[in-house]
């Protein structure tokens, strides 16, 4: 649970507005997409990665108070997670999780030419 900027309420994620006071919280009538706020008098253009490389087509550019599009650049837009190097078992055992039918295929093929061969 998220919590209301304005009075400080717990509110479902999900909500668009908040229950207890109405204020908006996401796009209207878009639940999944959040309604990014300036906190003060500067606007939200300031701090945009798309307003600084001119990727931005919201209307209110470049005085937005609330935004849908807003990408603050000091924040990545893909996190670096660093993945764990795997051992060659776990490799393999992934790679024949996933291929398990080829794998059956190609040894009931094996054992139908070594009994052809008999």
């Amino acid at each position: 649970m998220s919590h209301c900027p304005r009075c400080h309420q717990p509110v479902d994620s999900q909500a668009v507005n908040c229950p207890h006071c109405q204020y908006q919280l996401k796009a209207f009538g878009h639940p999944g997409i959040p309604l990014y706020r300036s906190s003060g008098k500067e606007s939200l253009c300031e701090t945009c990665l798309y307003h600084e490389d001119d990727t931005c087509n919201f209307p209110q550019r470049p005085f937005a108070q609330e935004c849908t599009l807003y990408q603050n650049r000091s924040e990545p837009l893909i996190s670096t997670s660093i993945k764990p190097q795997q051992t060659p078992s776990v490799t393999l055992k992934i790679w024949l999780q996933q291929n398990l039918v080829w794998v059956v295929v190609f040894g009931l093929l094996i054992v139908s030419f070594i009994l052809t061969l008999l």
